[in-house]
Parts: C-alpha cells; sequence; structure tokens
C-alpha cells in the first residue's frame, strides 16, 4: 500500500518543463542583432528570430519582418536561468503573474539587472518577457501524436500548487 502511495505523489511532482525568454524590439536590422547577442550572452543558446504577425502602417512594421528574438530552455540550463530571474526580481513574485494553469509570466525591465549579467555598450539595455511552463509527470500524453489523450482535471496545476512550488522550490515570496 505505501509503494502505491509513494508512486501516487511522484506522479504529483511538479517541475520545470520550458522557460521562454523573449525580447520584443518592434523593428529590424541592427536592434535584432544586438537584441540575439544579449539573449545569447544571458542564456548561451542561439536565439531565434520572430516575424511580425501583421503589417502595422502607423509603426512601419510589415507582416514577416523580423521584430523580436526568442529563446526556450529547458532542463538544468531552465533552472539555473530561472533562480538568476527571481534573484533579480528580489525573490518576491506577483501572484497576479501566475495563470489558473500554473504557468507564471514575468517581465525583465534591463536584462542587466539579472546577476551575472554586465553591462555591454555593443549591445545595450533591453527588457524581455520570461514565461515559464510547469508541468509533471504525464503531461506528455497531452502533446503525443499517437494516441493523445487529455490530462485530467486532478492532475493538473492550478495557481495555488504553482505558488507552493515557487515557495518551496525557489524560496520566493508570492504577493
Amino acid at each position: 500500500m505505501s509503494k502505491q502511495l509513494e508512486q501516487q505523489q511522484d506522479m504529483k511532482r511538479i517541475g520545470v518543463d520550458k522557460i521562454v525568454i523573449n525580447i520584443g524590439v518592434g523593428k529590424s536590422g541592427e536592434p535584432i542583432e544586438k537584441a540575439k547577442k544579449a539573449l545569447l550572452e544571458l542564456t548561451g543558446q542561439q536565439p531565434a528570430v520572430r516575424g511580425a504577425k501583421k503589417t502595422v502602417r502607423d509603426f512601419g512594421i510589415h507582416k514577416g519582418e523580423p521584430i523580436g528574438t526568442i529563446v526556450t530552455l529547458r532542463r538544468e540550463p531552465a533552472l539555473e536561468f530561472l533562480r538568476r530571474v527571481i534573484a533579480a526580481k528580489r525573490n518576491v513574485l506577483k501572484a497576479s503573474s501566475f495563470d489558473n494553469y500554473g504557468n507564471i509570466s514575468l517581465g525583465i525591465h534591463e536584462h542587466i539587472d539579472i546577476p551575472g549579467t554586465k553591462y555591454n555598450p555593443e549591445i545595450g539595455i533591453f527588457g524581455m518577457d520570461v514565461n515559464v511552463v510547469l508541468s509533471r509527470p504525464g503531461y506528455r500524453i497531452a502533446k503525443k501524436s499517437r494516441k493523445n489523450a487529455q490530462i485530467g482535471r486532478t492532475h493538473r496545476i492550478n495557481k495555488e500548487e504553482a505558488i507552493d512550488f515557487f515557495k518551496q522550490e525557489f524560496g520566493a515570496e508570492v504577493e
């Protein structure tokens, strides 16, 4: 009986699935290259360029024009980066940053606020969005192409569980 209970608790274990870091520049050319260098310096991974979804004449943006960069981190690099981001937020997270599925989105005003990052005059200063996706063992069943299924309501991560996870694992305070 205890082994079954222990196995059931293993399935309830919450972990960081991925972290997506996004810098939206708003125009192509040199600012995109600088944003790519900033993300490469921060994460050690080559960023991808994202294009505009539609044309906005007032801003001079055309559909498909590169206006942002993005990096996805998983496993240990994701946890290491998340610790640095939470330290940049002074270990205080807003409860409104969490959604009902346990994910959290944070905004960083200046990338040099992240510990271990030094100002580089060639790059400048960029703000960024950091999105953290939490998951439990068994979430893969919803994403696989063959015989996929839905995740049960009791197995989903809710807001309160995500807040508890950040308090226990990272020592963050939630307001």
